[in-house]
């Protein structure tokens, strides 16, 4: 019984994502006639060409892969350090950092829209890559999560490396962060999608359509108005049904295929601090 329940509700989250993929492979009439069979009758890569060769969807995609690789970078090399920092490190200040910090994650996200955009376009960064990349380049919850975890990490292991001559750089890099590849690969996980599927920073901080990821796209194109939203854009067609599905699934691949790369450390990270030794 247990079995059927799952298989059910596998079948309910499943099916969407294989109606989305067949849909994409359709042609525009039989997308409309029939979105929810899972069978392209026939099947044609119509709509992958048309969205590959009609519009910027090639600068588009590369936006969203730069802007998502270099923040999740950023973010898990300074949130490790700063969380590194507050949990080894005894300096002056320390205990009034760790309050703002935790302060800042008090303060919904949606608050601090207007005070970035104020604050890129006084120093110039409005309509760059840098407005896509500097307001995330750093996270207050990474920080905190990643203090949490260092200080569960043996204080015996460091001290074994810094006997060993290594400075508190050494230690980091060459002993903590190898010991922390579940949590990383956690993070990883969770910023690369965060990231990907972030919509709202490219429509505050971007007016340059060339600059656009691809969230911006995909919402443009699955909108009810989108031929009034979009009829202004350079290459850019009215979108047809296949078209939408075809658009969506490539938004949608990069995070699929990324996963299976940090699924073993996933599942580790996900259970860390469970199980004490």
């Amino acid at each position: 019984m247990r079995r059927l329940v799952l298989i059910v509700f596998s079948i309910a989250f499943i099916y969407p994502f294989v109606i989305q993929i067949a849909n994409s492979f359709k042609t525009d009439p039989d997308a409309a006639a029939n979105p929810l069979s899972p069978i392209p009758h026939p099947a044609t890569l119509a709509a992958f060409e048309r969205v590959f060769g009609g519009t910027d969807m090639p600068i588009w995609l590369g936006n969203s892969l730069l802007v998502t690789v270099v923040v999740t970078l950023g973010r898990v090399l300074l949130d490790s350090m700063a969380g590194y920092a507050l949990a080894r490190l005894r300096f002056r200040g320390r205990a009034g950092l760790f309050a703002a910090v935790i302060a800042v994650m008090a303060v919904p996200g949606v608050v601090l829209f207007i005070p970035k955009f104020l604050v890129l376009n006084q120093l110039g960064m409005y309509d760059s890559y840098l407005a896509l990349i500097l307001p995330l380049v750093a996270d207050a919850t990474g920080v905190f999560i990643m203090k949490q975890f260092f200080e569960s990490v043996p204080r015996s292991v460091e001290e074994a490396a810094r006997i060993d001559g290594c400075n508190e750089i050494g230690v980091f890099f060459k002993i903590v962060l190898p010991l922390s590849k579940p949590i990383i690969a956690t993070f990883s996980l969770f910023y690369a999608v965060a990231i990907w599927n972030d919509y709202m920073s490219p429509l505050l901080y971007i007016n340059d359509n060339s600059k656009w990821t691809l969230q911006v796209l995909v919402r443009q194109l699955t909108s009810p108005d989108a031929a009034n939203s979009i009829s202004a854009l350079e290459n850019v067609f009215f979108p047809a049904e296949g078209l939408k599905f075809a658009v969506v699934v490539v938004a949608t691949l990069p995070i699929l295929l990324f996963y299976p790369f940090l699924q073993k450390h996933f599942a580790k990270g996900v259970l860390i601090g469970s199980v004490k030794e």
